[in-house]
């Protein structure tokens, strides 16, 4: 364990990573201090628009029970089954994620998560700050200074260490790099998202499927739907930057209402207040993150959206950034210096966020597009066959990286292998009956060992 004579670290950023790990940190003797450039979301306005609802998974929820919070957060989850695809024509099908209901996602909402997190973060005994923008740092000196929007007052505080769990616009990101070059590069995706709302029944009830994750795929675009405790769904439209249709042919409230009318028309009665919604909320930008380093020795770390923001079609961000906490506290326990445990943290984890970043890229693909392509669905009817007869060697890759522990990395390099494996065993195939099992187990035995924690 790391013995510093203060025993003190503040974090930039009291969003979700940001208040996770005050409390897993708080509750091993540090003492915490978290700067969160916006208002308190307990009792201001919440940003909205820009949220797109969280999937918690069980890295997420893992994470959450070594903060012994699990309890609080999934009090206002609601589970989803599987996605809920609603093609062009005919009807709605489910797409199971999992074997059954013990393999399941959670919507939550941002805000329901935020605020639940940073008060038990205050409980466990950190201290917030709010309104607290981070404008310029001496690493050198540990000295900081943080503006308040509201009067543009300068708050300047000496610090130890910063942790930077403050975002995909992380303002100690752009410190670190003015102090030592992180090579820093965003390929930013040529498509953006735009959010909107069903909202439930006359009854309070929900108006479509509330136990699904609900997806209109269209090719080259896709619209997609989860459920919030309140009967709500927060509905996310990805549509490119440009073409037809796209953010640029689609910028009044009247011409998105077109859109939905031509390609989401049994969604479009759900969202009453579409055109009010479509002008009122930006588009939201959608990107991919690289650094060549997340730490400055022992003076300041990177985690979460700060170190490798993704796009957000695996649901894995904010799972990934939770596990970054436990990493984090993890190694914070186990090195005897800060600069050894960042350095160790990175090590450890820069791999997996790499990996991770990749898959999400990959699942949009297969969201938008291969999820109504009869040669895909063919492909999961065999992956679930191998799973039902070599459970521990073919795991599919949904399990390993939402239902498992499997290190990003490791889901990766099997998914590759798997995939190879499924695209020859059923090229030129419509069914399975002509499946020549007894080489398949072969091939499985040979290229796929036993995968750890999986059943």
């Amino acid at each position: 364990m790391i013995a510093t004579p203060s025993r003190s670290l503040s974090i930039i950023g009291a969003g979700l990573a940001g208040s996770l790990l005050a409390i897993l940190l708080s509750r091993q003797g540090w003492r915490i201090t978290l700067y969160e450039r916006r208002g308190d979301p307990r009792i201001s306005d919440y940003e909205s628009g820009r949220s797109i609802n969280l999937a918690l998974a069980e890295r997420g929820r893992n994470a959450l029970r070594q903060a012994g919070v699990e309890d609080a957060v999934m009090a206002k989850a609601v589970m989803m089954r599987g996605r809920m695809v609603h093609p062009r024509d005919g009807a709605a099908q489910l797409q199971r994620y999992g074997r059954d209901d013990s393999e399941v996602i959670w919507s939550i909402h941002r805000k329901d998560l935020n605020t639940t997190l940073l008060q038990l973060a205050e409980d466990a005994g950190a201290c917030v700050h709010f309104h607290r923008r981070l404008h310029t740092v001496d690493f050198d000196a540990g000295y900081a200074r943080f503006i308040d929007d509201r009067d543009d007052q300068p708050h300047d505080i000496r610090f130890d260490t910063l942790i930077g769990a403050d975002g995909a616009g992380s303002a100690l990101r752009a410190a670190m790099n003015r102090k030592q070059p992180l090579d820093e590069r965003i390929e930013f995706l040529d498509h953006s998202y735009k959010e909107l709302e069903i909202p439930p029944g006359p009854d309070g009830s929900f108006r479509i499927e509330a136990n699904a994750l609900h997806i209109w795929p269209r090719g080259h675009y896709m619209c997609i739907a989860l459920p919030n405790d309140e009967g709500t769904f927060t509905v996310t439209l990805f549509l490119p930057n440009t073409g037809d249709p796209s953010f640029a042919t689609t910028t009044t409230g009247a011409q998105a209402e077109a859109l939905f009318a031509r390609d989401f028309p049994d969604a479009l009665p759900l969202i009453p207040n579409l055109r009010r919604d479509w002008e009122e909320h930006p588009p939201g930008l959608l990107g991919t993150l690289h650094l060549t380093h997340w730490h400055l020795q022992g003076r300041a770390v990177l985690l979460g959206d700060a170190a490798h923001a993704m796009v957000p079609f695996h649901g894995q961000g904010m799972n990934c950034a939770f596990e970054d906490c436990v990493a984090l506290a993890g190694h914070l326990l186990q090195q005897d210096t800060l600069a050894e445990a960042f350095a160790a943290f990175e090590r450890d984890r820069k791999p997996n966020a790499e990996a991770i970043q990749q898959m999400a890229l990959e699942n949009y693909l297969e969201m938008r597009d291969r999820v109504a392509d009869p040669a895909f669905l063919l492909q999961r009817e065999l992956e679930q066959a191998l799973q039902a007869r070599w459970p521990t060697r073919f795991v599919p890759h949904y399990t390993m990286v939402t239902f498992l522990h499997t290190p990003y990395a490791v889901a990766l390099a099997r998914t590759d292998l798997q995939r190879r494996i499924l695209e020859d065993a059923t090229a030129g195939q419509d069914s399975l009956d002509h499946i020549d099992w007894d080489a398949l187990e072969r091939i499985v035995h040979a290229q796929l060992p036993v995968l750890e924690g999986a059943h």
